[in-house]
């Protein structure tokens, strides 16, 4: 048998690692930046681009596709030459892959500041960015099938299965949650409207953690864990439950983000269902993992790469209980729009995301520099001060979670809620927010000593750009029996049609009878489009980030109807491109606040919120009374939402100037008219803020022209 020689791409590993690592730091002094603005707004200086709101979105889409996103390209490229015997398909491809992506980075980094965005979470970016994102995502799944159907070793091991159900399961949630309707080069409207529109984004949402977060990195773990501890995987049995189960039930799971809103029961309740059946399939993969090193414990003690992948396979493991937990709807009542939820998503994500990582950079440098660890005892206390960080920014979030979402729900014997200004539920978990920041702290200067050591390992060793390996070619020849996955290992074609068929499975059932049925969002009658000027300020609602802080979603509890109004209805929602449910309330809900509070009120308190609020945490918008709205530019935006189905009358962009200036007028004469000291106040009408303060008002008004209606043709 002859052996053919040739050489793995260890350049295109590097260049990843270091976008790993660059794009990894900012991410997480951005993620500190926004921590301390929670207890101290003034950091934002004033400036627009550095409001929490703009912040907030950075933040995520630095660590998730950035941070995470790089490190999985580093892992992939490097684990995927050397378990298929060959060098990447096409070393043309690995690059437009690294640089591509590295575009998208920049091109989310200036626009998210700026307020381009389109307010869906983790996929904030607008159409061109999604565009190239598909583009390149394209290459990657090229490059990588190339390189599987290329191989010389028969048999795809279990890291690569993770690995090809990661690209078509993102190719498939990236385009159908991508669908919308441009309005301008870089403003777009969602395809879908309301409770749709949720459904998608949720079910994309969900599994953007579950596809690009865990899969990929579950293929590393599967990879570079039993590398480091030189000891085979535990278990190929477990390997084949674990991979199938886990990618058949992720899809279904989306819905219970979804608990107690307008959502049809039957879809949330099958979201608690494969949430629940999740438990098994995600301990399965953790117990793998760590029974892989049975025998090799010792070595825990000494090796940094260990301990950080021990430690990371252990917050997966908490991470995949705590969610399937919080889909029971009990739970879900109390910790769903608490800083509960912000502890669970950083226990994946500094503990399983962040560690495997650093572990994975840890054995790869100095491998690559053919030397060793610089200082493994600096190594070792980055393990130690990220663990503590882990532990001082989680455990004050969970107990932020309870305290104020009890708050939020208790009465006096009277029936009145004991904590009726939202504000005191605030300000008693501030103390959290600072011990928070003080974790993520310490967390980023573990990642500053890991940069430093990496950097000094580089220096001390030699880069080896193409690793000379050989093998034999793979023969040409039908082979027949075997267990049936052995069968399949064999057939990456055929392999990757199954891993497609399960799925979409979920996702079709979920999302086709919400869209099909008309039952399922009943509509109301007093729901009307908005008008020009609302919709112009649904806009800068959107741009200013508005709803990473705010709910516009009331849950049928007491303690919700008495602070908020009615509970939320699915007909109110269908104009809605996008929906703006939100996933947080650092403030309180929005939905029905046209009810409670004037056109001065806002006024004053986008001004100088504590002006109204003392004690408030939002920081001012004060550009939003000196930057004015061209009424001329909502008229493209009314034809993108007819085409949407929005039913604004066929040339009513003809008078939709003059209905704008006619509310902007009225607007401006009701903050003048409630307010003594507004009256000689010079308003711009065509300023943001009266805009804004349009939708604002309008928000939870339409059901209750419909409740009027009703006592009228009742009377």
């Amino acid at each position: 048998m002859t052996l053919e020689k040739f050489e793995y791409d260890n350049r295109i590993v590097r260049a990843f690692i270091i976008a790993t690592v660059v794009f990894g730091l900012v991410g997480m002094l951005v993620g500190l930046t926004v921590a301390i603005q929670l207890f101290y707004p003034d950091l934002n200086l004033g400036i627009p681009y550095t409001t929490f709101g703009r912040l907030r979105p950075l933040h995520t889409n630095a660590i998730i596709f950035a941070f995470v996103g790089n490190s999985v390209f580093a892992g992939v490229y490097y684990s995927l030459q050397r378990l298929l015997k060959t060098r990447m398909f096409s070393d043309a491809l690995s690059w437009i892959n690294f640089w591509g992506w590295q575009t998208i980075i920049l091109a989310a980094a200036i626009t998210l500041p700026l307020g381009i965005t389109t307010s869906k979470e983790y996929a904030e970016l607008e159409w061109p960015i999604d565009i190239a994102i598909t583009v390149i995502w394209v290459i990657f799944g090229i490059n990588m099938i190339g390189t599987i159907l290329k191989r010389r070793e028969r048999h795809m091991y279990v890291a690569v299965w993770f690995y090809i159900a990661t690209f078509i399961t993102v190719a498939v949630l990236h385009v159908v949650n991508s669908f919308e309707m441009p309005v301008t080069f870089l403003k777009s409207y969602s395809w879908y409207a309301g409770v749709q529109d949720a459904l998608v984004q949720w079910w994309y949402g969900h599994n953007a953690v579950a596809f690009f977060l865990t899969t990929p990195v579950l293929g590393l773990m599967y990879y570079f864990l039993p590398k480091a501890a030189n000891r085979p995987v535990y278990s190929y049995r477990l390997s084949i439950i674990h991979f199938w189960s886990l990618i058949f039930i992720y899809i279904w799971a989306g819905p219970h983000h979804l608990l107690y809103t307008s959502l049809p029961d039957w879809a949330q309740s099958l979201g608690t269902v494969f949430s629940i059946m999740l438990i098994a399939p995600s301990w399965g993969g953790m117990l793998n993992g760590l029974l892989t090193l049975r025998g090799a414990w010792d070595k825990v003690r000494e090796d940094p790469v260990l301990k950080f992948m021990v430690v990371a396979v252990t917050a997966y493991g908490m991470a995949t209980l705590e969610g399937p937990l919080l889909s029971l709807k009990n739970i879900n009542a109390i910790a769903h729009f608490s800083d509960w939820i912000i502890a669970h998503v950083h226990i994946g994500g500094l503990g399983w995301n962040g560690f495997l990582a650093f572990g994975m950079l840890y054995y790869l440098i100095p491998k690559m520099y053919q030397t060793k660890l610089w200082s493994t005892k600096l190594a070792n206390t980055h393990f130690w001060i990220g663990t503590l960080g882990i532990v001082i920014y989680a455990l004050p979030m969970y107990v932020a979670g309870v305290v104020q979402s009890l708050m939020w729900k208790q009465f006096t014997p009277d029936g009145l809620l004991v904590y009726g200004n939202f504000l005191e539920t605030v300000n008693s978990i501030k103390p959290m927010y600072v011990m928070r920041a003080v974790g993520g702290a310490l967390y980023l200067t573990g990642a500053i000593m890991m940069s430093y050591n990496l950097v000094k390992t580089a220096k001390q060793g030699k880069f080896l750009s193409d690793e000379a390996d050989e093998a034999p070619a793979l023969e040409k020849k039908k082979i027949t029996g075997g267990h049936w996955h052995s069968v399949l290992e064999r057939k990456p074609v055929l392999f990757t049609t199954l891993a497609f068929v399960a799925i979409v499975i979920g996702g079709v059932i979920e999302m086709v009878p919400t869209f099909l049925v008309k039952s399922n969002v009943p509509t109301i009658s007093s729901v009307k489009p908005y008008t020009p000027l609302e919709l112009e300020g649904r806009d800068i609602y959107i741009r200013e980030g508005c709803n990473n802080c705010h709910s516009q979603m009331i849950r049928p509890f007491r303690s919700e109807t008495v602070r908020y109004g009615e509970y939320s209805k699915a007909g109110e929602f269908v104009y809605d491109h996008p929906f703006l449910w939100g996933s947080k309330r650092t403030g309180p809900d929005l939905h029905r606040v046209g009810d409670r509070l004037t056109e001065s009120w806002h006024f004053s308190h986008m001004y100088e919120p504590t002006s109204t609020s003392p004690g408030s945490i939002m920081p001012p918008y004060p550009w939003l009374y000196e930057d004015v709205v061209d009424p001329e530019t909502v008229l493209p935006k009314i034809s993108a939402m007819r085409n949407l189905g929005v039913p604004y009358q066929d040339g009513y962009e003809k008078i939709a100037v003059q209905d704008y200036m006619a509310q902007a007028n009225k607007v401006v004469e009701e903050i003048k008219s409630q307010n003594e000291e507004l009256k000689d106040q010079v308003i711009v009408p065509e300023s943001e803020i009266v805009a804004l303060i349009a939708y604002l008002e309008r928000l939870g008004k339409d059901i209750n022209a419909k409740t009027k209606t009703e006592e009228t043709a009742n009377k």
